[in-house]
């Protein structure tokens, strides 16, 4: 778990560094969206999905990387979604962002403990949770194009929701996987599991964050 939580707070500040490295410039973010509007143009679209295509690309090809070619895979990965969530710093207030990061931390480790600690059975969670999601990003789509504030406000409740239950699920199968193989004593299966349990923490607390945001950020304008 030391490893796990290394990893994904290593990603985490990559990810900050290079979306506020961007974000806080308007030359460099008005390479992928319309300084006006916050409109991603085409090079903006192919970085707001390049995080996704990268998840499933990974997920593939866990088993033919070595364990240091995992972690590389992850923080660019890391890098990559930096600057797909660049555009909130012309959006949000700094202090805003840095109060819902804050609120975030504190939800996730409240989350992530008890899902370390508990000894409730939560697996069954499992398929409803993903389920969730795949209707949140099937739900996100269709909006992009509706622009509906009530669907993107159910759409935040959810993934709130959602995510808190990731958070926890997550941690108590990442759990539950190492004690089963650890005493295997495969160093370098168990360092690619450290990296693959990273990155769906990394992913929970990423998607937790963005969510609150949407209520709780402070809008420049």
């Amino acid at each position: 778990m030391n490893k796990v939580y290394g990893t994904m707070s290593i990603g985490m500040l990559l990810t900050f560094a290079v979306a506020w490295a961007v974000g806080s410039s308007p030359e460099l973010l008005s390479i992928f969206r319309d300084p006006a509007t916050m409109q991603p143009n085409i090079l903006g679209w192919v970085i707001m999905f390049a995080p996704l295509i990268m998840v499933f690309a990974f997920s593939a090809a866990i088993n033919r990387l070595s364990a240091a070619g995992a972690q590389t895979f992850f923080y660019a990965f890391a890098a990559v979604m930096g600057l797909s969530l660049s555009w909130i710093f012309q959006v949000f207030t700094g202090f805003s962002i840095a109060q819902v990061f804050l609120v975030t931390a504190i939800s996730f480790a409240g989350l992530s403990l008890w899902g370390y600690t508990t000894k409730r059975d939560i697996s069954g969670w499992g398929s409803f949770l993903i389920m969730g999601v795949i209707g949140l990003v099937v739900a996100s789509i269709i909006n992009i194009f509706l622009g509906s504030p009530a669907i993107m406000f159910a759409i935040s409740v959810l993934g709130v929701l959602i995510f808190a239950g990731l958070t926890a699920y997550d941690t108590q199968n990442i759990k539950n996987t190492y004690l089963a193989h650890a005493t295997h004593g495969d160093s370098e299966w168990l360092g690619k599991a450290a990296i693959m349990g990273a990155l769906n923490l990394y992913l929970d607390f990423i998607n937790l964050f963005m969510f609150l945001l949407q209520f709780l950020g402070a809008s420049r304008e």
